[in-house]
């Protein structure tokens, strides 16, 4: 199975989830903001994440999602570490939704830092879809 991941981080919580989801997929974690984000092979899961900021994903992870077509993956799974509420899944799903991708029902959610025992359990959860 081929799995990508995908994330906006600012503050460096939600990349350490990411990068623990892609470890566990066998694949690199990619910043939505880096070059080489665009998705060039479709992927049969597609990990993406990114936290609440003032209540509303971040700019770059909302205008990435806009770029995403159907044929970029046959379903995505969505993680988040915002501190204030799950919120931002929701959102990220809504975005996902709207490019045509299915997205499964279950979400990973971290209440700030993730500690190792997070990082683990986010590996696990990820492992379930592979």
């Amino acid at each position: 199975m081929h799995a990508g991941v995908r994330y906006f981080s600012r503050s460096g919580n939600p990349k350490a989830v990411a990068e623990a989801i892609a470890a566990a997929a066998g694949v690199s974690a990619v910043s939505v903001d880096g070059s080489d984000a665009p998705i060039r092979e479709p992927v049969d899961v597609l990990f993406i994440g990114g936290a609440l900021y003032a209540y509303g994903i971040d700019s770059h992870l909302k205008d990435y999602l806009k770029t995403l077509k159907p044929r970029d993956a046959k379903r995505a799974v969505v993680f988040s570490t915002s501190w204030i509420s799950k919120h931002s899944i929701d959102l990220i799903k809504k975005g996902l939704s709207e490019a045509g991708i299915p997205v499964e029902e279950a979400s990973f959610h971290v209440k700030s830092k993730p500690t190792e025992a997070q990082l683990q359990e986010a590996a696990a959860f990820a492992k379930a879809f592979l």
